[in-house]
């Protein structure tokens, strides 16, 4: 079998005959760019051959195309930095989650957590008291709290029961796990010697599309002990949801998407409790906020039908799984917990991150926002809940756009535009040389243009202007946002008329997507009493800028706020309390879902959204047409 080195890791890793070296790349667990999952159309996932032979494709700006090139025997290849990813951007300073820091938008809730730890002294067995360990145990609990309350036990209890309660002269903790939302009695899931009442923890995570966030909560007191995120290793196999739903669908595509993302939470998990320096043992439980997709591809359960009419998942409701079931390295008495979804295209992270930030107890009309490559909208309040997805494609994380790339070290975050020269000012993440650029720097790139006057409302860079940086190159005219010699590339990084013309559509359909939402219950954006702004895109998106391409309403600012990663806030309110998890599916079961896909209204909005800002001026007030 050939061999394939990578480069500049040093990986080695042996491919069967006719292996491409995007597969390759994947066998040895590294990431290259494929934002199509592998299809050959995206021509992200450029790679170098260092040495040896191959037979494959070309990129047009050098490099082999990695998802259709064939190693010919043994071979080295470099995976350029464009094509890496580093989690440490995932760290960047953010924008503060306003509306939450200001005590406004964070739900306060009882620590009162799914799973309840109980200390207990037990009388020691006499000749004149000899029932069974586990009638001994149901005793004592029924002389308390759950005095009347009959009582479910997990079998593997039992294999341990009689050493853990004589191991501290019959003093144990016990945890029982509660029934969410249903009359029924409470189950005994764990027995430890001792007063282990204080050693009770629970993993909250937010399961994107992109990244992985997790927090280890203490149960006694809510607090936050640690916090971790990482890249989806998911995206090797396609940057969106749709790409990787036709993954999942060819051979072990799903099994191997599934074992990917625990893998990934494993990691996360053992990172968490090292960081705390606590005791993996500690852990009672783990709840996830998650999307459809992702909460299919996590349970293993088939996504084929979410993608086609009638667009049905599997479940929207689930039951705790027990972590050991889907992969988790866990102790046998963990269950996870996953907020519930409402259709296809509308998930567990929106429930989440609606219970997370309290929209269910406000009577204030709240547009609440999720801007993605799936965006997602709530509209409502306390009384009631609408809600729709749209569509929006990948170009807000870079996908769609000949230089895009995702949020890590090296991409163009931040740009600025001279008004009269039309030169850019650009910031990097992390300040290092620049590689690409990521959503934030793609809209703060497009609204510079546009007030400067070099785009005009249809997207076209104007022709006669005096400046170098707007030429006609490979792909039609473009604008370079930095030279080859300052990139870390060795090639211009450009911003083209495609590009923009991907990014209108982009948030064309977002737009279309909130006002057709207002319509379909009779209001309009003065109807709104605020706009919550979620998930971690919205952390980073600059709020004039994005109302200046028309990506977001031109209503008054102060009714704008950053939740942050509301999903992840959702999911440690579940954790912490029983009442939160439960209000979940409250929420999803009174949230009105309206589908858009063949709604003729939003097609009618969105063509009308095709433009800068907006082809109706009187929905963009403080926006002007760009500099004359």
């Amino acid at each position: 079998m050939p061999k394939v080195t990578f480069l500049p890791s040093g990986v080695e890793v042996d491919v069967p005959p006719g292996e491409n070296l995007l597969r390759a790349a994947m066998l040895a667990g590294l990431h290259v760019n494929a934002s199509c999952g592998g299809a050959g159309v995206c021509n992200k996932c450029k790679v170098l051959l260092e040495a040896g032979e191959a037979r494959g494709e070309r990129l047009p700006d050098g490099g082999w195309k990695a998802c259709a090139t064939v190693p010919a025997g043994d071979v080295q290849v470099r995976i350029p930095v464009e094509s890496e990813m580093d989690r440490r951007a995932l760290a960047r300073p953010r924008r503060a989650a306003a509306w939450i820091q200001a005590g406004e938008g964070r739900a306060e809730w009882p620590v009162a957590p799914l799973v309840q730890k109980t200390f207990l002294t037990l009388p020691a067995p006499t000749p004149q008291d000899n029932v069974s360990d586990l009638y001994r145990l149901r005793r004592e609990l029924a002389q308390g709290e759950l005095a009347d309350v009959a009582l479910e036990v997990d079998p593997p209890v039992l294999y341990t029961l009689a050493e853990t309660l004589r191991a501290d002269d019959w003093r144990v903790t016990v945890s029982l796990r509660g029934h969410l939302g249903v009359p029924a009695p409470p189950r005994l899931i764990r027995v430890e010697a001792g007063d282990t009442t204080g050693a009770h923890a629970a993993v909250a995570v937010d399961i994107g599309t992109t990244t992985v966030s997790a927090e280890l909560v203490d149960l006694a007191t809510g607090a936050v002990l640690a916090e971790v995120s990482d890249y989806n290793p998911q995206v090797s196999y396609g940057e969106d949801v749709i790409s990787r739903m036709e993954f999942a669908r060819k051979g072990d595509g799903l099994a191997v998407l599934q074992r990917k993302v625990v893998e990934r939470l494993n990691g996360l998990v053992r990172e968490l409790f090292q960081q705390a320096e606590l005791s993996p043992d500690r852990l009672s439980l783990i709840t996830v906020g998650a999307n459809s997709v992702m909460t299919h591809f996590l349970l293993g359960l088939d996504p084929r039908h979410l993608r086609m009419k009638p667009y049905t998942p599997v479940a929207n409701h689930f039951p705790a799984f027990r972590g050991r079931d889907i992969g988790l390295h866990v102790a046998p008495h963990v269950r996870v917990y996953l907020a519930p979804c409402v259709a296809s295209y509308v998930g567990g992270d929106i429930v989440a991150g609606v219970v997370g930030v309290g929209l269910q107890r406000e009577e204030a009309l709240t547009l609440f926002i999720d801007i993605g490559t799936n965006g997602e909208i709530v509209l409502g309040n306390r009384d009631w809940m609408a809600c729709a997805a749209c569509s929006a494609g990948p170009a807000f994380e870079g996908g769609g756009i000949r230089h895009g790339m995702r949020a890590t070290t090296g991409a163009v975050e931040l740009v600025h535009v001279h008004p009269e020269t039309h030169e850019p000012m650009v910031l990097t993440i992390g300040g290092r040389r620049a590689k690409g650029i990521c959503g934030s720097g793609i809209i703060s790139l497009l609204a510079g243009l546009f007030t400067s006057g070099a785009v005009d409302p249809q997207g076209k860079f104007r022709r006669d202007l005096a400046t170098p940086r707007i030429r006609e190159g490979r792909d039609g005219w473009e604008y370079v946002v930095v030279e080859a010699e300052a990139t870390a590339t060795g090639e211009d990084i450009v911003f083209t008329e495609v590009d923009i013309e991907n990014l209108i559509r982009a948030k064309g359909a977002m737009f279309a997507g909130y006002l057709t939402l207002l319509e379909s219950v009779g209001m309009t954006f003065e109807d709104l009493d605020r706009v919550v702004l979620a998930g971690n895109f919205g952390s980073y998106l600059d709020l004039e800028q994005a109302i200046t391409i028309g990506l977001l309403p031109d209503i008054p600012r102060e009714r704008f706020f950053f939740a942050g990663n509301a999903s992840l806030l959702g999911a440690r309110s579940a954790a912490v309390s029983r009442e939160a998890a439960a209000e979940q599916h409250r929420v999803a079961q009174m949230m009105t879902h309206f589908d858009l896909s063949d709604n003729p209204q939003f097609m009618q909005h969105y063509m009308s959204s095709l433009f800068l800002p907006h082809t109706d001026a009187a929905l963009f007030p403080s926006v002007g047409g760009g500099a004359a």
